[in-house]
């Protein structure tokens, strides 16, 4: 919706626009084959440098760190855990980036209880310690794990 128009020599020129902007949203498919999650990082970097491009979002080095460690975590448990192929979706704005990882597996994963003597099993401890918000639950496919990373303002 136009607030108003400004008239200059004849050129009718709308300004004030109130007009809804889709994040930006990009997915990938994987087949669990070796190099996917190298693949997914590159994706997630490629995802990234077009947020700050098209979006003009403040994305700084600390951020681009903390995705990059999700999407490596999330695509690694779908590898690890699921029988079959996992789908990598990412959707950032000037605010946020949210990371979704969905696989065949039914099975939730679990969230350990922090124990600096247990070797491995980190994974999701360390998805929570970077994310604002982080989901998981089961959908017709199996299930999908969803992460929200806040950008730095």
């Amino acid at each position: 919706m136009i607030e108003h128009i400004e008239h200059l020599d004849g050129a009718v020129i709308p300004i004030g626009f109130d007009v809804p902007v889709e994040p930006l949203r990009r997915a990938a498919h994987y087949t669990g084959e070796p190099g996917c999650i190298a693949e997914a990082r590159a994706f997630a970097a490629h995802f990234v440098e077009q947020l700050r491009t098209e979006w003009c979002a403040t994305v700084g080095d600390r951020v681009i760190g903390e995705v990059m460690l999700v999407v490596s975590e999330l695509v690694t448990n779908a590898d690890r855990h699921s029988n079959g192929p996992y789908i990598l979706e990412l959707e950032g704005t000037d605010a946020t980036v949210t990371v979704c990882v969905y696989d065949s597996s039914d099975a939730l994963p679990m969230r350990f209880p922090k124990d600096p003597q247990r070797i491995g099993r980190h994974g999701l401890e360390i998805v929570h310690a970077v994310s604002a918000e982080v989901t998981a639950e089961r959908v017709p496919v199996g299930k999908r794990v969803r992460a929200v990373l806040k950008l730095e303002a």
